[in-house]
């Protein structure tokens, strides 16, 4: 996670919720590879099919507010999203993000400096640069690092137990 990657942004507004990320209807559904398709659907049914892997979220205040559902970020991280970066997280959205191995990244400027299709360096822990323009953003905690270079709290703690 600490490697400088390349993304191509898909902007998106404030308060995204769960039921946006992926509605209660879907739930039912046997996998995540299953509910892929119908990230985003009540907002842009378009876009879980057009976010290729590597690719990055970009979005304003509040971003994963609503209900606690896992399957959220789950789903993001099916899609292949290397990271969110917002404004502002819900806080259980932030920690099932990071459970699930999904970078999460917070910058107050981020978002209307930029425009969907834009594409981004992200060195995780220190900048994201777009069109030129550096956006510095906080490094995370190491314990947090931990399970994302893990890909997610399971594997991480896997591995500090040394089952893997």
């Amino acid at each position: 996670m600490s490697e400088t990657f390349k993304a191509k942004i898909w902007k998106l507004d404030d308060d995204i919720d769960t039921d946006i990320v992926l509605p209660t209807e879907y739930l039912a559904l046997k996998t995540v590879e299953d509910m892929k398709p119908y990230a985003f659907s009540p907002l842009r049914p378009e876009l879980a099919a057009q976010i290729k892997p590597g690719d990055m979220i970009v979005a304003g205040k509040n971003f994963g507010c609503g209900s606690s559902r896992e399957q959220a970020p789950e789903v993001v991280k099916a899609l292949g999203v290397s990271c969110i970066v917002a404004q502002s997280f819900a806080r259980i959205f932030f920690r099932n993000a990071i459970n699930n191995g999904l970078l999460l990244i917070e910058n107050p400027d981020l978002h209307d400096a930029v425009k969907e299709g834009d594409e981004a360096l992200v060195t995780p822990g220190e900048k994201i640069v777009v069109n030129g323009k550096e956006f510095p953003i906080a490094s995370l905690p190491e314990n947090l690092m931990e399970i994302l270079n893990a890909g997610g709290l399971v594997k991480a703690m896997r591995k500090r137990n040394g089952l893997d």
